[in-house]
């Protein structure tokens, strides 16, 4: 295929097709991904979710400026609302990254939500794997402004940056379950307003009932006391899958729980060796407070994106952050997980594909669907109806007419 040759020569035209070819379901990209494969895994993903107004788009400029500063070629994917009539995207964020464009080892593309909810496109993760191939260091995605159920960049991004902002009208905005839960790193954005101090404040609350130790990557000692803790503390800190404390009946012999206000230890599982290991959720994602483990804390940084403040320490973190994922082993952990997620993902869509278009060709579908319509069949008998037909008989067997 010329445009994979042309795409492997560093061809940014190329690449612009590439991306249009996934971005609008192209029978050619299929093919396309297939050849890629091979040569991504490299890139860095970071992504930026947040509540609308609170300079997302501003702060990714910046930050992709200084990441060029330091070398790196970086990707920029902007999910931006789309038109509920040609379900195109408004290109809002386009005109907030004026500075970043005219840089030619920075690369931008907008991309429709399509009404697809949870801050990205369905296609989002298809243009990242297309950039990773192309040979980008860093990808930055940022997610449509949708508030607290833009959960969905988690499983596509290594460092999700949530950014708050000072003034929202909400003192417990921080502790919310949802978004605010996802956050490797927090950005105070706007932090020049009344308030960042106590926004600030208020997400270190909330670090507090789940993490032990010191914002950012956490080496705790093989032996002695762990720092951080009460005085004489031997224990570690253990969490439930919610990331919070929880009691248990049993811990390893020598290890004594800390003593928390209102609350008990915190339950894990074992690792090589019955090592005790913090569960799946946000405190598996940031590692274990054990002796001779590493853990993460998330850390809070204060910016001002229209300015440029505090965004050099940000990134600081963001490359500290990718630093504990590839010594803790959780980098390799994510490339498995996203094959499995990924390879789950496609058979769902290929099945349903096929059988719908098994099911169009014979006539079962739109003369099923007219039924339910008419309220003389329910739509999950007829769904059962299709897949015994279209889904368990193998392709080119008589079939027949379902009653």
């Amino acid at each position: 295929m010329e445009l994979i040759d042309r795409f492997r020569a560093g061809d940014r035209r190329a690449l612009a097709r590439a991306i249009t070819w996934v971005e609008n379901g192209r029978p050619e990209a299929a093919e396309l991904l297939k050849a890629l494969y091979p040569l991504g895994g490299k890139a860095h993903v970071i992504g930026v979710t947040g509540p609308p107004g609170a300079g997302k788009s501003t702060l990714v400029d910046r930050m992709a400026l200084g990441l060029r500063q330091r070398g790196q070629r970086v990707a920029i994917v902007a999910v931006d609302p789309s038109s509920p009539f040609s379900g195109g995207a408004i290109l809002g964020d386009r005109i907030r990254m004026q500075r970043s464009l005219s840089d030619p080892g920075i690369y931008m593309r907008s991309l429709s939500s399509r009404g697809h909810v949870g801050g990205i496109s369905q296609a989002t993760g298809d243009v990242v794997a297309v950039l990773d191939a192309f040979g980008f260091d860093t990808v930055l995605v940022e997610t449509v402004g949708a508030g607290q159920s833009e959960v969905e960049i988690v499983g596509l991004a290594h460092t999700i940056v949530v950014v708050a902002v000072p003034g929202l009208g909400d003192d417990i905005q921080a502790i919310k379950a949802g978004i605010l839960e996802i956050g490797d790193i927090f950005a105070v954005n706007k932090a020049d307003r009344e308030g960042a101090e106590r926004t600030v404040a208020e997400i270190e609350m909330m670090l507090d009932l789940g993490h032990m130790g010191e914002p950012g990557l956490n080496r705790w000692p093989a032996e002695g006391p762990l720092p951080g803790g009460p005085a004489g503390y031997q224990g570690l800190e253990r969490l439930d899958p919610t990331g919070h404390h929880k009691d248990v009946d049993e811990l390893p012999p020598g290890v004594t729980a800390p003593a928390r206000p209102g609350g008990g230890a915190g339950a894990g599982g074992e690792g090589p060796g019955g090592a005790p290991t913090a569960p799946q959720g946000p405190g598996g994602r940031h590692g274990s407070v054990a002796p001779g483990g590493i853990s993460w804390r998330p850390p809070v940084v204060k910016t001002v994106a229209k300015d440029g403040q505090g965004v050099e320490q940000l990134l600081d973190r963001c490359l500290e952050h990718l630093q504990f994922l590839r010594e803790s082993g959780r980098w390799e952990a994510r490339q498995r997980e996203d094959a499995q997620a990924r390879v789950q993902d496609l058979v769902a869509r290929l099945v349903a594909r096929r059988v719908l278009d098994r099911a169009a060709a014979a006539g079962d579908l739109p003369r099923l669907t007219e039924a339910v319509a008419r309220r003389e069949v329910d739509p999950y008998t007829a769904a059962e109806a299709i897949l015994r037909r279209h889904f368990a008989e193998p392709p080119g067997r008589p079939e027949e007419p379902i009653s």
